[in-house]
């Protein structure tokens, strides 16, 4: 099979061919349609998760499974034995193993799923603007949805912050407007981001500096300590912070 491996970190990707994977007892094989450019996989090429080489990377990928057809292929694997993994939360598991990250990835014609559960099936959504859903449109949800009481215990008065109007960004805006009747803002430095924003449903956008008042869910997309402080500064209070 084609494939795209990562063979020395901060060097350029290299095209190679590869034998067809064969999957182990309880494994799937997918055939890949298409697979996004996260920047974790930059993280990767540059070293910073410390992954084994060589490696396929990529972990945002839809497929073709044999019998499910057309899949998005959930990537942060669990030991399926701890409590992390039984409470449904295999993304912290301690002895989880990541698809492109420390196992072979979706930059391959084809690629192996350690088991069945991590097999979305995809129905009729399209499956190349659908592969960036398995990682940025998941994250995204999750932390909107951790918003939602504290929206909901505010009402029609509600207010809610997104702090990064990037890729992730974008989908925690269009999430909080379908889940929460609130008030949603932006706050990126970036004019074009902004204007995006308000396209996605946002009441309003600006930067952090210029925001007024306090809000009952700020989602910090960014993570570093500016964006974290300004969280807490904007956050009012029973709200709540959520850093991705």
């Amino acid at each position: 099979m084609r494939a795209v491996e990562l063979q020395a970190f901060g060097q350029p990707l290299v095209a190679v061919y590869r034998d067809d994977p064969v999957p182990a007892a309880g494994e799937e094989l997918v055939r890949v349609t298409a697979c996004g450019v996260c920047h974790s996989d930059l993280h990767v090429a540059d070293g910073l998760f410390g992954s084994p080489l060589p490696l396929i990377p990529g972990h945002e990928v839809t497929g073709v499974h044999a019998e499910l057809g057309p899949v998005m292929v959930y990537a942060p694997w669990g030991c399926r034995q701890c409590w992390l993994c039984a409470d449904g939360n295999e993304m912290m598991c301690p002895d989880g193993r990541e698809a492109g990250l420390f196992e072979p990835g979706g930059y391959a014609e084809q690629m192996v799923v350690r088991h069945r559960d991590y097999l979305v099936p995809l129905g009729d959504l399209d499956p190349v603007r659908s592969a960036p859903l398995a990682c940025g449109g998941l994250t995204a949800f999750r932390a909107a949805r951790h918003t939602l009481d504290a929206l909901r215990r505010r009402g029609g008065a509600a207010r809610a912050l997104v702090i990064g109007a990037g890729g992730l960004g974008q989908f925690g805006i269009q999430y909080l407007r379908l889940l929460a009747d609130a008030e949603v803002w932006a706050a990126d430095p970036s004019a074009a981001k902004q204007a995006r924003a308000i396209e996605l449903g946002a009441t309003g956008a600006a930067t952090a500096d210029e925001l007024e008042g306090r809000f009952d869910a700020v989602i910090d997309f960014v993570g570093a300590e500016s964006t974290l402080a300004s969280a807490v500064e904007r956050v009012n209070r029973r709200g709540i912070v959520v850093a991705v």
